[in-house]
This record gives structure tokens, C-alpha cells and sequence, in this order.
């Protein structure tokens, strides 16, 4: 149950009363200390009623945020804890509140690259030990896709910082293609992951060409601040990639309608799992096969996915796409033939 921040204050206001074994607390004093809670962490300074209070300890008697407290009435006027050793903040997480922080942990250590969850490091790292302690016998139940090993993980705050602040970058870089890395002054629009890799879309200096940069082939990286910032003229980031599968892309590229037959065996898995999100349902066919349509533009993260279900689909258009399929197919089966 979702509970805002001022009634979490009034609730350990109440529990740092009631744990007080040296005062008698009545309703109004009740009210007067929350009252001066809320304006000592919020700056509220409209008090708040008795009736207020009242339903805050009718929810921390209750079950509804798993406190239960033993909140009772002496005297038919003063309030206090039935159980002197009781307070919420001892209250043990449940197996429902378990799973999700669980899972909230695993989450925040997939941005553990950037400063901002780097610096949550200890507090995430004593979490997840306090988790797993208090579910010491459970199992696992949700797992990232995750690459630990993965270079180029701690480029990712620099860049981030340059593109946030308008700073270029000096940047030593080797692609896949070149015999030797090389230095160059790079702009930085836009950090983005595909399939557990990152990239950074920018301008090299000199250049009007979009550049999409693997961080995982920097070899060296520094923040320019003195240096003059061209600013991203060239694409909109929030619909750049509409129409693309991947990270590959240039400013000039169009989307073609891409024609795909599917068998039988593959016809679920593509229905259920869109290769891309503009794909229809074109036709479905007497052998249970289906023709399907997206509209993208054709690139090699596109070819490399139609290569992954080898005979499993067969592109129909268009005829570039075609030729570009059958040559590398054959090639395989030939390569194959050989051995």
C-alpha cells in the first residue's frame, strides 16, 4: 500500500513517543509532536487534527502496512505500546516486500557505470546483503541480462557528464576495421545500450556525419571544458530510432517495408516476440506459414536477426535484402560443403 511521506513521518513520530517509557502521551500531545515534526522536515506549519492522528494509529494497529503495533489505552486517556520492546522500525520485512527489493536491487546494479548509482554503491551493496540474509533459504526470481566483463563500462559517467554539461570529448578510438586507433575531438548527443553494448551518437570535429561510437573500443577518454561545443543539430533522439532495429543508423537513412515469409514452427515466436514494433500480419497462409511487414531501415542488426532464425524465415523484399540473404546463405552452405 502506497503511504505519502508526511504520513511515514507521523507514523515514526508516534513510534518515537510511544517508545518513551518516561512520559504519558494523551492524543493532543500526539498531535502537537506531529504537528512539529512536519514542520521541522517539511516546513507544513498548518498543524493537523485529532482525527488525523487517530487514523494513523488505527493504521499502525492494523495489518495494512505490516506494523501490527500494539498501540493500547491506559487510564481511558494516555497511549502507549503494550509491548515496551516494540517499534515499527523492527518490524521484519515480509516475503512479498522481500521479492521486490530483491528485484529493485538487481535493477539498480545495471546502471552501476553511472556516478549518480556509483555512488550508491555501498548503500545498494548493503541491501542486497541485508536481502539475502533475510531470505537466506529462497532462490532467485528474476535475473538481467548482464556482461559484467564488458569493456567500455567506465566511459559511461564521462560521457554522460559531457553531453549533460555541452563538453566535448578528446577521444583515442579503434574500430573493428582500422589497423591502429586514432585521436579526434568528438561531440556527444546521445549515449545509448543495444542488446548489453553501448554506444555514443555524435559529430567528430570537422565533420557533419553522425558517428555511432562502441564504448567498448575507446582506448582513452577526456572531458574538453575550455573547448567550444557544437550542438546537436542533426537528429531528434526521442524518434531517431523509431524505425530502426539496433544502434545503426545515418542521418539520411529511410525505412523500407521489409517482406518476410515465417514457418509454421517460428510463426509463434514471431507473433509473439515482434521483430520490430511495426510489424503486421500480412497473410496467413494454408501451411499455418505467415507472411508478415515492418517498416524499417534495412542495416546489419536487421540482417544479423533474420540470420538467427537461418531457415526459419525467408525474406520476400525488398530485392536488395534478398540478394543480400541468399549470397551469405549460400556462402555458409558452401563453407560448410567443404568440411
Amino acid at each position: 500500500m502506497p503511504v505519502n511521506r508526511n504520513a511515514l513521518i507521523r507514523y515514526k513520530t508516534i513510534d518515537t513517543c510511544l517508545r518513551n517509557p518516561y512520559r504519558r502521551w494523551t492524543l493532543e500531545d500526539l498531535v502537537d509532536a506531529c504537528s512539529d515534526a512536519l514542520y521541522e522536515y517539511e516546513g507544513i506549519d498548518k498543524g493537523i487534527s485529532k482525527r488525523t492522528v487517530q487514523m494513523d494509529i488505527q493504521m499502525m494497529r492494523s495489518e495494512k502496512l505490516g506494523y501490527n503495533a500494539p498501540i493500547v489505552v491506559y487510564d481511558n486517556r494516555y497511549y502507549k505500546y503494550d509491548d515496551p520492546g516494540y517499534s515499527i522500525t523492527h518490524t521484519p520485512l515480509n516475503e512479498q516486500d522481500l521479492k521486490k527489493m530483491s528485484e529493485a536491487v538487481e535493477l539498480l546494479r545495471q546502471f552501476q557505470g553511472f556516478s549518480y548509482f556509483r555512488d550508491m554503491g555501498e548503500i545498494v551493496s548493503r541491501l542486497e546483503d541485508h536481502v539475502t540474509s533475510a531470505r537466506m533459504k529462497t532462490t532467485p526470481v528474476i535475473d538481467f541480462e548482464k556482461n559484467e566483463s564488458l569493456k567500455g563500462l567506465d566511459h559511461l559517467d564521462t560521457i554522460y557528464r559531457a553531453i549533460v554539461d555541452e563538453h566535448p570529448l578528446q577521444m583515442k578510438y579503434r574500430s573493428f576495421k582500422a589497423r591502429s586507433a586514432s585521436r579526434f575531438v568528438f561531440y556527444p548527443y546521445l549515449l545509448k545500450e543495444y542488446r548489453n553494448r553501448w554506444f555514443v551518437y555524435g559529430l567528430k570535429r570537422g565533420s557533419r556525419m553522425l558517428l555511432n561510437l562502441a564504448l567498448d573500443r575507446i582506448h582513452e577518454l577526456e572531458i574538453l571544458p575550455d573547448e567550444a561545443y557544437v550542438k546537436n543539430t542533426l537528429f531528434d533522439p526521442a524518434t531517431f530510432f523509431d524505425d530502426v532495429l539496433g544502434v545503426t543508423k545515418g542521418i539520411g537513412n529511410k525505412a523500407e517495408k521489409v517482406c518476410f515469409r515465417v514457418v509454421p514452427e517460428e510463426v509463434p515466436y514471431v507473433m509473439t516476440k515482434p521483430i520490430h514494433r511495426t510489424q503486421r500480419l500480412v497473410e496467413e497462409l494454408p501451411d499455418r506459414s505467415a507472411v508478415f511487414e515492418i517498416e524499417v531501415v534495412v542495416n546489419q542488426e536487421l540482417r544479423r536477426e533474420f540470420f538467427g532464425y537461418a531457415d526459419g524465415i525467408e525474406v520476400l523484399s525488398p530485392p536488395g535484402l534478398v540478394q543480400f540473404m541468399k549470397d551469405r546463405l549460400q556462402r555458409a552452405v558452401e563453407r560448410y560443403a567443404r568440411e
